[in-house]
């Protein structure tokens, strides 16, 4: 089989939920312990995983049929968000292969960074509690910039911090916005299929690159040495 054409890039950008970290047990946990205000029995993890990516929004919709419109949405929003602050780094761990994709990235010379929507508060300890090593050499949170993805934002700021022309990264996410602020910041883009995806969303439609089954399968596509990182 010929060899995949590798893409032309200097630099990595994940996504955090449902692409570099598997988040979903602690956010269903949260989730759950919602329900369990309302006196309604626990979820499996397996009806709320393919709403992890969407956050406090998607997951409130899956676990209890509430959306924004509804009168009690931010106070469940916000009980939500209190019961994740409490849990976020008792389940959560990288996905398989993260450890040795990152080890390979910093050995081809490829710069690194995380852009996600989830705010700081949560993102720090989390990344914290990962371990990551490298560490990431941009960590872009959804209240970094004042917009989040899906505005370009956040990924051209992670570009300016690893110091590389936005046209040089990729971006590799598991949600429709990952894509639609790659195309927007003028990136290239990938799809994390072994990621989260709700059951009427449709990964294959969305103009991506292409996409990955695993965290290992990234490196097919990058380059196998970058010469010269930019300083």
């Amino acid at each position: 089989m010929r060899e995949r054409e590798r893409l032309p890039v200097r630099a990595v950008l994940f996504d955090l939920d449902g692409t570099l970290a598997d988040t979903a047990p602690d956010l269903a946990h949260a989730a759950n312990r919602v329900r369990a205000d309302r006196t309604l029995a626990p979820l499996p993890l397996s009806a709320l995983r393919g709403y992890a990516s969407h956050g406090a929004r998607g997951l409130l919709q899956a676990a209890l049929g509430i959306t924004r419109e509804h009168d009690d949405y931010e106070s469940v929003r916000d009980a939500f968000l209190g019961y994740y602050g409490e849990v976020l780094c008792e389940r959560s761990q990288l996905f398989e292969g993260a450890a040795d994709l990152l080890a390979e990235l910093d050995r081809r010379g490829l710069a690194w960074g995380i852009v996600t929507n989830k705010s700081e508060r949560y993102t720090l300890p989390l990344v914290k509690h990962l371990a990551l090593h490298p560490r990431p050499g941009a960590l872009i949170c959804g209240d970094t910039t004042p917009h989040a993805k899906p505005h370009p934002a956040p990924l051209l700021a992670a570009a300016k911090a690893l110091a590389v022309e936005p046209s040089s990264c990729v971006y590799v996410g598991d949600a429709e916005r990952d894509v639609t602020a790659g195309i927007a910041a003028g990136m290239r883009t990938l799809i994390a299929r072994y990621g989260y995806f709700a059951p009427d969303e449709t990964p294959d439609r969305w103009p991506a690159d292409g996409s990955i089954d695993s965290l290992a399968a990234l490196l097919e596509w990058l380059p196998t040495n970058v010469a010269h990182r930019a300083q």
